[in-house]
Order: C-alpha cells, then sequence, then structure tokens
C-alpha cells in the first residue's frame, strides 16, 4: 500500500513539476494581457495540483499510520492545522520560483542573493514548523507513531522537493 500510494503521489507531484518549467514562459516577450492570462491560468493549474497533492499526502499518511479510531479523532485535527501552515510555506516557496521563473534570462547578482535569503529562510521555517508540531502530535499519539508521522511528512516533502527541484534549471551562468 505505502509503495502504491507513493507512486500516485509521484504522478501527482510529477505533473505540478511539468508546470514548473511553463513559469519560465512568463518572463518571455509577451503582450500584456497574454502573459497575464497565462500566470491566472498557470497559477490556477498550480493550486489544483497543489490541493490534489496534499489530498494524496493525507490518505498516504492515513493508509500508513494504523491510527486506532480514538487516536484519529485526536490526530487530524492537529494534522490539518499543521497541513494548513505548511501550505502558507508552500504559498511562500510557489511564490519564490516564480519569481526565479520571471528573472531566470536577465537574473542580477542582488536577486540571486535575495532568491537565496528567501529560500534558506523559508527551509528553516519549515523545520521550525515540523519542530513546533512534535509535541502537538505527541500529545495525541504515542511516540512511535508520532516518529512514524514526522517520517512519513519529511520523506513525501523530500519526493516533492525532488521532482520540483529536477525541473528547475540551475541559475544561469553569464558566458
Amino acid at each position: 500500500m505505502f509503495k502504491k500510494n507513493f507512486a500516485a503521489l509521484g504522478i501527482l507531484v510529477t505533473l505540478l513539476a511539468l508546470h514548473t518549467p511553463a513559469l519560465r514562459a512568463q518572463a518571455a516577450p509577451a503582450s500584456r494581457g497574454t502573459q497575464a492570462s497565462n500566470s491566472a491560468g498557470i497559477d490556477q493549474d498550480a493550486q489544483l495540483l497543489r490541493e490534489d497533492i496534499r489530498s494524496e499526502k493525507k490518505q498516504i499518511i492515513a493508509a500508513n499510520m494504523g491510527l486506532t479510531d480514538a487516536e484519529a479523532v485526536k490526530f487530524w485535527p492537529v494534522y490539518d492545522q499543521y497541513a494548513a501552515e505548511l501550505a502558507k510555506l508552500g504559498d511562500t516557496r510557489y511564490a519564490l520560483i516564480k519569481e526565479y521563473a520571471q528573472t531566470y534570462d536577465a537574473m542580477t547578482d542582488a536577486e540571486a542573493d535575495s532568491l537565496l535569503k528567501r529560500a534558506t529562510a523559508l527551509d528553516e521555517q519549515q523545520v521550525q514548523l515540523r519542530t513546533k508540531y512534535i509535541p502537538n502530535v505527541r500529545a495525541v499519539l504515542p511516540a512511535k507513531k508520532t516518529a512514524l508521522f514526522f517520517q512519513l511528512d519529511r520523506r513525501i516533502s523530500l519526493l516533492i522537493d525532488l521532482q520540483i527541484a529536477s525541473n528547475i534549471p540551475l541559475v544561469r551562468q553569464p558566458q
């Protein structure tokens, strides 16, 4: 079940990653109306895909946690709070990726420095969020299930990050 669910998530993440290079098209010369409608369409598609990924992630966690009914009643509200805060960080990451795409062809050193600092700060915020929620999850689940949840969460996040990163080009160097 675990591998099957991860395969399904992989398909969804790949679909999201396939939209990421399309973000570069926003930086290409186009009329303002065309560029705005393309951006809105990409944003809408990305939002739908992100919602699908969040849903699939929840299903993977549910399928692999082995929660009792009593545990589930207590765990899912904590999970939903955590997922909502994580989604806000995902919004920020998506905005950074869009900015990277828009500046890719003519990125200045200052823009590269800013993007790097904000991406690193975002990584730290994700770690802080997990750290913040360990006692919250531990309050409603035994230690082993708490550890399992954070293992699943981290692995899923790594898969998503890998898929996205593999579809984003490295910073262009001057020739």
